[in-house]
């Protein structure tokens, strides 16, 4: 699964000598987090709301409405915006996107293409779609938790115990007894023919299949 599989394309996008109070109100009324900032078709920065609202005066400022006014007018994007800016790959895999966000702490990452061109962006709610994808939880069906020894052939001897059923998604992953044994846990979804019976067919291979 790819990044251009799941980002949103054409993103909207503010200039560098964009308004604060505009940035603003893009995001409000369009219900974004974000705005990536380009610049003569590149892009050089990207602004979240909370940055905007960071430059915000305090409620308990002296200032009249019409100073306030003032210097929010004159303050602009460039000012506010982080740069360098932590980008995706539309040609990359969404885990490693995913990796990126988490390692820096961000909610969303503009996608650029081979030649440097911002595409797209794909951002938290995008990886959660592709999840929910993965896990084929839209698809219905029966689901098994199945726990094995972590050793080669675990995952055939669990698709062999799910047959005559069509598996539709497996997802995997590893942990460690109280006796420190390493074992494997595979999340299966399954349907069509037996699915309904899927739990006892493969608990009666001796499969522990948890709740």
């Amino acid at each position: 699964m790819l990044v251009s599989d799941w980002m949103t394309q054409d993103p909207m996008t503010v200039t560098p000598d964009t308004s604060v109070m505009e940035a603003l109100k893009i995001l409000k009324e369009r219900g974004f987090r974000r705005l990536p900032v380009v610049e003569g078709g590149r892009l050089i920065g990207i602004t979240t709301r909370k940055d905007l609202k960071d430059a915000m005066p305090s409620k308990a400022t002296t200032l009249s409405v019409w100073e306030l006014n003032y210097l929010l007018s004159k303050l602009t994007v460039s000012e506010m915006m982080a740069r360098p800016v932590i980008t995706a790959a539309e040609g990359e895999y969404m885990e490693d996107a995913a990796l990126r966000m988490q390692e820096h702490g961000v909610g969303g990452l503009p996608v650029l293409n081979d030649a440097g061109r911002m595409t797209g962006i794909i951002t938290i709610t995008d990886v959660l779609r592709a999840f929910i994808d993965i896990m084929g939880l839209r698809e219905g069906g029966t689901r098994l938790t199945l726990d094995m020894p972590d050793l080669p052939g675990s995952l055939a001897r669990a698709a062999s115990a799910a047959q005559p059923s069509n598996i539709i998604s497996v997802a995997t992953y590893g942990h460690t007894t109280r006796e420190g044994q390493p074992r494997r846990r595979f999340v299966m979804r399954v349907t069509g023919e037996g699915a309904r019976d899927a739990r006892r067919r493969v608990q009666e291979t001796g499969i522990d299949v948890g709740d």
